[in-house]
């Protein structure tokens, strides 16, 4: 840029005034159906409580405790929605015999394995919830779930057919 010496200076105050924040161009999740008389948040909360009720009957004081520090953690964080969704999804899938697997961090939380979502008793194990979501790290949970490679379009077109083509979008990984 020899012959234009003002081109690099120039070019970081146009980055400066094209610069934004990405987390204000987030999508925001769809609305959420829940029962007459729920928040998101309570509809959440009950469908851990009836999930940990079943798998927690033997150490229901000890699950409670992880679970309400779980479910603190997300509300604060404002993520009810996603795990209703996550929960849905899976759920659809059960429901017709899809089989499907939660994987991943979210393994780390009692809430996906009291939803059903994930296999793995993060309680029994002793695993850190904050491995997977944690009030000092500012970024969205992220629940990683393999459907049946076969069946896979099934779920597809219930996200689709529920929360609408514009709020979906599918990734891979090779």
């Amino acid at each position: 840029f020899a012959r234009h010496p003002a081109a690099v200076p120039h070019s970081l105050v146009i980055a400066q005034e094209c610069a934004f924040d990405l987390r204000k161009a987030s999508p925001r999740l769809p609305k959420q159906e829940v029962p007459p008389g729920h928040t998101p948040m309570s509809w959440l909360t009950e469908l851990v409580r009836r999930g940990a009720d079943r798998l927690y009957a033997d150490n229901r004081d000890e699950a409670e405790k992880r679970l309400q520090k779980e479910l603190a953690v997300i509300e604060e964080k404002d993520f009810p929605g996603y795990f209703l969704i996550v929960h849905d999804i899976v759920a659809y899938a059960r429901s017709r015999g899809i089989l499907c697997q939660g994987r991943g961090s979210a393994a780390n939380s009692a809430v996906c394995y009291a939803l059903g979502i994930t296999a793995v008793d993060s309680i029994g194990y002793n695993l850190p919830f904050e491995r997977f979501l944690s009030i000092t790290r500012d970024e969205e949970p992220d629940i990683d779930v393999d459907f049946d490679s076969g069946r896979r379009e099934e779920v597809i077109q219930h996200v689709y057919e529920v929360y609408g083509r514009r709020n979906a979008a599918q990734v891979a990984n090779v």
